[in-house]
């Protein structure tokens, strides 16, 4: 797995390296970074108690946007992992993420584009439930993997704010692993790899340097599925700032916030449903801009 991830980490870095060179063609707009935050907690006979530590997470963000006469083209990617490893228990994932994105858009009106919409994500390794001992995992590679083509406009008013409106969307969830299907995870019905759905995705973006070195991206994602209980909107909200400290240092927050009517959360007393999910992660560390 961790090859996996430093491979791709390997890659984007390299055509980050070569498309920071100078260009003739200014239509495009890149912008990237590497971020490696390392935390380490050594204690040997500490009177107020705790536990040795040692974890890490890893990102990285990449954005290429092509503007152009009447055409608009704007690609994200942003992928990341981490573990933390605490005194006599074994590592534990932390972070995990593989996210594509492309919009297509031509002008039909000053800012109004008619656009088409690809979505896609994963994780790179098995997640497991760590609050039961000995379980087995509960997502993977692939399980659950999202994919999402849609057609509709694109309303792109300045450089800070984009919203893309997809009243035709189908969207895929993959689940490639044959116990998770058997046992209908993330909605698959059972012995099935894939659920499939057809509905509307609003989709908004903002990113946008509030202070000098202190950027906000945030993007929310408002899916309706017209095929089943089309009231229960799933939500995928995500919200990255990045205090840069000094050209190698910087600071960065994330919280992603999501519901899925189809993802069943367990809980202790045994019943399982869908349920408001919510991460966040803080670091200081490297940061390398691309």
């Amino acid at each position: 797995m961790m090859k996996r991830f430093f491979a791709i980490a390997l890659f984007v870095l390299g055509l980050g390296q070569l498309y920071a060179q100078p260009v003739r063609d200014t239509a495009w707009t890149k912008a990237g970074y590497f971020g490696l935050k390392l935390t380490q907690v050594s204690l040997s006979s500490w009177s107020a108690g705790g536990e040795s530590a040692l974890a890490f997470d890893s990102q990285i963000t990449y954005s290429a946007d092509f503007k152009r006469d009447r055409q608009l083209w704007q690609n994200r990617l942003e992928l990341g992992y981490g573990l933390t490893k605490n005194d006599g228990k074994s590592a534990r994932k932390t972070n995990d993420k593989i996210y594509f994105a492309s919009t297509y858009g031509y002008q039909i009106y000053k800012t109004l584009y008619w656009s088409a919409l690809l979505n896609f994500n994963t994780q790179f390794a098995k997640g497991y439930d760590y609050n039961i001992e000995d379980s087995d995992f509960i997502s993977k590679f692939m399980a659950p993997g999202y994919l999402m083509i849609g057609t509709g406009v694109t309303w792109s008013p300045n450089k800070i704010f984009t919203a893309t409106f997809t009243p035709a969307s189908w969207r895929g969830t993959i689940v490639a692993d044959s116990r998770l299907s058997d046992e209908g995870a993330f909605g698959v019905d059972k012995g099935k790899h894939l659920l499939s759905e057809f509905g509307a995705n609003l989709k908004a973006e903002v990113n946008y340097e509030f202070l000098p070195n202190m950027k906000v991206y945030s993007r929310l994602e408002l899916y309706s599925n017209y095929l089943e209980d089309p009231q229960n909107v799933d939500v995928r909200w995500e919200v990255q700032l990045n205090m840069a400290i000094n050209k190698w240092f910087s600071t960065t927050l994330s919280t992603n916030l999501l519901y899925d009517n189809d993802v069943k959360i367990a809980q202790k007393d045994g019943t399982a449903g869908p349920r408001v999910q919510f991460k966040e992660v803080l670091g200081v560390g490297l940061q390398i801009n691309f």
